[in-house]
C-alpha cells in the first residue's frame, strides 16, 4: 500500500528537500549488493538530528508506514530493501563525531560516520576503532547488523565494542541504553538487544564505542599452502597454540585466481592465509616467527611479508576487494553470498564439505573467511535470471547452514539475517523465536520497523 497522502504531506513539511518521492532517489535505495531484489521504497528521508528521526517515526507510526533504516547500503542479505514498500530513512547526513574521550578510550558518534572517517578523526589520539568488515560501512549500520570482520579474532565484533546507544523506537520514543562505565549489572542489556536487531526494533541515532590503542608494531604476510585442508588445519593449530593473531584470513584457489586477474597480483592459484600481528617490535617478531614455524609444518611456503604501511594497506585492500574480484571471474554474474560460523574444532570439515558441495553443484564459488574465529564465506556466482543456478546455490547455502547447526555453530557469523537467512532462523533458535517475537511485538506492535526481515512468520 502506498504511503498515505497525509503522511507524505507531513514528512515533506518536516524535511523539505530532504524528503523525496523521486524515482532516482527511490531506485538508488532499492538496490542490493547481491542477488536479493525488491521494488524501490515509496519515499526516502534524510534526517539530520535525533529529533527529526523521532518526528519521522511518529508520523510513520500514526499512519502505519513501514520504515527501513539505510546506511551505506553494503549489507549482503537484503537488510535494507523495502520488501513491503514504505519509507527508507537514510542516516548518512548524521555523520558527526560528537565527543572523543581519549582518556576513557571512548568516542560518541552519529550513525552515519563510517569506520574509515572515524579512524581518520582519531589519528592524532593514538587510538583507533578496530572492527573492520571490509566495506567502508557506516557505524550505525555495523551496529545494526552486529558486524565483525578481519580483526574480530583479536578485538571482537560490534557486540564487544558498542558501550551505549541512543535509539528511536517505532512510535518516536527516544531511549538511551548502556553507560560510559566499563561495566554495569543494572537491568536488562538493551544495548546488546539493539546491536544486531537489523532495524527491526528501532533506529540507532547515536553510538558510544570502545577504542583501542594503535599498535606500536604491525607485521602482515601472505603464504600459500598445497591443499585446502592444510591451510585450514594450520589456522586451527595456530589458534590452539595461543599465538595472538590480529588477523588470520583464508582464501581458496578460486579467490587467489580472482585476485591475480583483478588486482594484478602473482599468488599461486591455491589456498592462502593472510595474517597480521600487532604489538611491540619484540613480540611481533616472536609471534611471526612462531607462526612461520607452525605454517611450515602444514606445508606453508612463499611467505610474502608486507613491511611498510603502504604494502600492508595494499594487502588488505586486496582482501577487502574479494567480492568485486570474484565477481569478475564470471562477467555479468551476480552472487549468492553466504557465511557460517562453527566451533574451531569443526572448521576444517566445514570448509571441506562446503567446497565439495560447490564442486558437485557445478558452480564457481570462491571461499574466503575470518577463519581465526571459525567464520567463513562462500560467494557463488550465478547469472541473473538463471533459476537453476540460483536454486543450486541456495541448496548449497542451506546445507552449509545445516552442517553448522549440527555441530553447535550458527547460520551466520557476521552477514546477519535480513531476507536471505530468515527461513533458517527457526532451525537455529527453536522456541526462542517466540521470545524474539514477543520482544518485537512489545517494541513495534504495528510491525512497521523493517518488516519482512529476520523473524519468520512474525513480520
Amino acid at each position: 500500500m502506498p504511503i498515505p497522502a497525509p503522511a507524505i504531506d507531513a514528512l515533506s513539511a518536516l524535511l523539505g528537500a530532504r524528503f523525496s518521492v523521486g524515482a532516482a532517489d527511490r531506485d538508488l535505495h532499492g538496490q542490493s549488493e547481491t542477488f536479493h531484489t525488491a521494488p524501490p521504497p515509496d519515499a526516502v528521508a534524510w534526517p539530520v538530528s535525533t529529533d527529526e528521526v523521532s518526528r519521522v517515526l511518529a508520523i510513520c507510526h500514526a499512519h502505519g508506514v513501514p520504515v527501513i533504516g539505510w546506511g551505506t547500503g553494503t549489507s549482503l542479505e537484503g537488510h535494507a530493501l523495502a520488501v513491503q514498500g514504505g519509507l527508507v530513512v537514510d542516516m548518512m547526513k548524521m555523520d558527526r563525531v560528537l565527543d572523543v574521550r581519549a582518556e576513557d578510550m571512548q568516542v560518541s558518534i552519529q550513525p552515519g560516520v563510517t569506520r574509515e572517517a572515524l579512524n581518520t578523526e582519531l589519528r592524532a589520539t593514538g587510538l583507533f576503532f578496530p572492527v573492520d568488515p571490509g566495506a567502508n560501512a557506516s557505524l550505525g549500520g555495523m551496529a545494526a547488523t552486529r558486524a565483525s570482520g578481519t580483526t574480530a579474532v583479536r578485538y571482537g565484533t560490534m557486540r564487544d565494542n558498542v558501550l551505549a546507544l541512543e535509539v528511536v523506537l517505532a512510535d518516536g520514543t527516544v531511549i538511551r541504553t548502556g553507560t560510559r562505565a566499563a561495566k554495569s549489572s543494572a537491568g536488562y542489556d538493551l544495548t546488546g538487544l539493539f546491536v544486531g536487531s537489523e532495524g527491526t526494533l528501532g533506529i540507532i541515532t547515536e553510538l558510544t564505542l570502545r577504542l583501542h590503542g594503535q599498535p606500536e608494531e604491525v607485521a602482515s604476510a601472505v603464504c600459500g599452502f598445497p591443499t585446502l585442508d592444510q591451510a585450514v588445519e594450520c589456522v586451527t593449530a595456530t589458534i590452539q597454540s595461543g599465538i595472538p593473531m590480529a588477523r588470520i584470513e583464508f582464501v581458496d584457489g578460486d579467490a587467489a585466481r580472482a585476485f591475480n586477474q583483478y588486482a594484478g597480483t602473482h599468488l599461486h592459484e591455491g589456498p592462502h592465509l593472510m595474517v597480521e600481528f600487532h604489538g611491540s617490535p619484540v613480540t611481533v617478531r616472536e609471534d611471526a616467527q612462531r607462526f612461520g614455524e607452525l605454517a611450515a609444518e602444514f606445508g606453508g611456503t612463499g611467505f610474502d611479508w608486507a613491511t611498510t604501511p603502504e604494502e600492508r594497506a595494499a594487502l588488505w585492500k586486496m582482501r577487502h576487494g574479494a567480492y568485486r574480484a570474484c565477481l569478475a571471474l564470471r562477467p555479468g554474474a551476480t552472487a549468492v553470498v553466504t557465511d557460517i560460523c562453527v566451533p574451531m574444532s569443526h572448521l576444517p570439515a566445514a570448509v571441506a564439505a562446503a567446497a565439495e558441495d560447490i564442486r558437485e553443484a557445478g558452480l564457481i564459488g570462491p571461499m574466503v573467511g575470518h577463519v581465526g574465529d571459525g567464520n567463513f564465506h562462500s560467494q557463488m556466482l550465478i547469472m541473473p535470471g538463471n533459476a537453476d543456478e540460483l536454486a543450486a546455490a541456495k541448496r548449497v547455502a542451506t546445507r552449509m547452514a545445516e552442517r553448522a547447526l549440527a555441530v553447535g555453530g550458527t547460520i551466520t557469523g557476521e552477514h546477519g539475517v535480513g531476507i536471505g537467512k530468515r527461513p533458517l532462523m527457526r532451525a537455529q533458535h527453536g522456541d526462542a523465536i517466540g521470545v524474539m517475537a514477543a520482544i518485537k511485538t512489545a517494541l513495534d506492535p504495528q510491525g512497521i520497523m523493517n518488516p519482512g526481515k529476520m523473524l519468520p512468520d512474525v513480520n
